[in-house]
């Protein structure tokens, strides 16, 4: 009886540990998911999210552009702001005219559980991706991938960090790269 309770045990420890093991969920999604509608923070007199202006959260662009390749979220949302369609119409011009696969992938700041993360990050990628579908992109394009809070870009128990950190960000792949 030992035996068995001490087998069973180090099955759950390796269960436990195989889920720590840091690697992204690659979530398959419907076009018919929808993408959340405009609610959200944000947007009002040119701020960010928390009243952070968009600049100050930093990121990168995409290819050869100055447009965005980051939308940010508030706490706990997947639901894209004003200030979120603003950039991603941006990026839907860029995306019309240049070829190439579109990855979107989604994060999510340190607070609340890993699992609770992981599906945060998927919801924000799913609402990026369903956003560029309904205009116009296709959906065989289109890759969804969320990291959860596993890849910060900012890490500091402040507001700031966990903003920077709330986001869901476009990757291009040139075809032939």
């Amino acid at each position: 009886m030992r035996g068995g309770i001490l087998s069973g045990g180090l099955l759950a420890a390796a269960l436990a540990l195989a889920g720590c093991a840091g690697e992204p969920i690659s979530v398959p999604t419907s076009p018919d998911a929808g993408y959340n509608g405009l609610g959200g923070a944000g947007g009002a007199g040119g701020l960010g999210l928390d009243g952070v202006s968009g600049g100050a959260l930093g990121g990168g662009t995409l290819p050869g552009t100055s447009i965005s390749d980051r939308v940010f979220f508030t706490v706990d949302q997947s639901t894209l702001s004003a200030e979120a369609i603003g950039t991603l119409n941006q990026q839907i011009g860029w995306l019309t005219q240049n070829q190439g696969q579109i990855t979107i992938e989604g994060h999510a700041d340190e607070r609340g559980t890993r699992d609770y993360n992981f599906q945060l990050g998927s919801a924000r990628a799913s609402a990026v991706r369903n956003y560029m579908v309904s205009q116009g992109i296709p959906d065989s394009r289109i890759s969804i991938i969320t990291f959860g809070r596993e890849r910060p870009v900012a890490t500091c128990a402040e507001e700031s960090c966990f903003a920077r950190n709330r986001r869901a960000v476009t990757v291009v792949a040139r075809p032939g790269a």
